[in-house]
């Protein structure tokens, strides 16, 4: 075979590995791979539903997690709000009572300064929750005074739930809270504020009283965000007939 020849051929081979393996790259990555991304743990109770499901062609058992209900509160605006928020949104939650200038007030400022970072993101919405039955819309209102433009950042400050709220945030947002027994007038309530996603599931707990815990959220809170878009499907715009 002439030098001009095999020259010809080692051409010839080149492009068509050229032309063919990206081709068969795109299909192995279709069919055999998969993406991953990086997702926050779901805390709280799991049970196999006993079906599969497939995801990019891989099957895997189906997942019941723990869903915390939705109650209905009293907002200090006299509106009744539903939380979790509404299944489009993210929740960020939190327990408080109108007598605590110490610890509650330190969780408000702490929500204040996040609810107004995300202020632009209506996805996000935070709710201070009054474990004190005794509050009063005058009361709620009297405490929040210092802070403005809670609409505008979608946080809700709310009284009267229509449970037991003891027992909710025990068992359903996996917090402490309950009447201090030495002292009627006082509540031990978690130091936490706890992150929602749209389907009402905690996907993390947040400890004020450690360093870096507010600044964690705040970075998991735009993890979440991403999720919730990513996870979201795509609405086709059908064109009119």
């Amino acid at each position: 075979m002439s030098k001009r020849a095999h020259r010809n051929k080692s051409t010839l081979i080149i492009l068509a590995l050229i032309l063919l393996v990206p081709g068969f790259l795109y299909i192995a990555v279709n069919r055999l791979g998969f993406n991953e991304y990086a997702s926050l743990p779901v805390f709280g109770e799991k049970t196999l539903s006993g079906e599969m499901k497939r995801n990019w062609g891989r099957a895997y058992p189906d997942t019941i997690f723990h869903m915390v209900p939705h109650v209905h509160f009293e907002e200090v605006s006299n509106t009744k709000v539903m939380f979790p928020a509404p299944d489009t949104c993210i929740s960020v939650a939190h327990l408080f009572y109108t007598r605590d200038v110490a610890f509650s007030r330190l969780m408000l400022d702490h929500v204040d300064m996040l609810a107004t970072r995300f202020q632009e993101n209506p996805i996000v919405n935070f709710f201070s929750i009054s474990v004190d039955s005794m509050d009063t819309q005058a009361d709620v209102s009297a405490f929040i005074e210092p802070y403005k433009n809670m609409a505008q950042k979608h946080w809700n400050v709310v009284y009267s739930p229509s449970v037991d709220i003891f027992t909710y945030a025990r068992e359903e947002l996996l917090i402490d809270a309950m009447p201090d027994p030495t002292d009627s007038t006082r509540f031990l309530i978690s130091n936490q504020l706890v992150l929602l996603d749209s389907k009402g599931r905690i996907r993390g707990f947040y400890d004020i009283s450690l360093k870096g815990e507010v600044d964690r959220l705040e970075d998991e809170i735009k993890l979440l965000a991403v999720e919730e878009i990513r996870n979201k499907p795509l609405k086709v715009e059908k064109k009119p007939s």
